[in-house]
């Protein structure tokens, strides 16, 4: 399949976590990204209006939750929780929804917000971000699996 003849994806990218989930936007068009917000959850559950607004304002085509991975590989009870938070995400929106490991996203998030001298950002979103363009170097749409 030729580079051109795949489709250009719109996604919202999600740091998960119990308290606080970070949220960035990116497409496949211009390989861009950017962080929008940090959202409040209890025990990992947000305002599913909050959620939505997102999805409305932003009409992606395709949802990414960062998981959660321990360094030496193994999968611990938070990555339980972000699997199931991106099960509720596709059943409320009906988008395809894919988890990619996220190792490092909020070391990486810190230094970015450090180097960058902007206090603004808060690091769960930027974390989301830096998630969404792992996915856009190292994953899809290179391995082609998606829509």
């Amino acid at each position: 399949m030729a580079e051109e003849n795949l489709k250009t994806l719109s996604i919202l990218a999600f740091d998960f976590g119990t308290t606080r989930i970070g949220i960035a936007y990116g497409q496949t068009a211009t390989m861009t990204t950017m962080p929008l917000a940090e959202i409040s959850a209890q025990d990992g559950i947000p305002s599913w209006e909050i959620v939505a607004s997102y999805v409305k304002e932003w009409k992606p085509n395709g949802l990414l939750i960062g998981l959660p991975i321990n360094m030496d590989g193994t999968e611990n009870e938070m990555c339980q929780r972000a699997r199931k938070f991106a099960k509720r995400l596709h059943g409320r929106f009906g988008l395809p929804a894919w988890l990619w490991d996220e190792r490092l996203s909020s070391r990486e998030a810190r230094e970015r917000i450090e180097r960058s001298g902007k206090k603004r950002y808060v690091i769960d979103s930027v974390a989301a971000e830096a998630i969404l363009e792992s996915w856009f170097e190292n994953g899809c749409p290179k391995e082609r699996s998606c829509p």
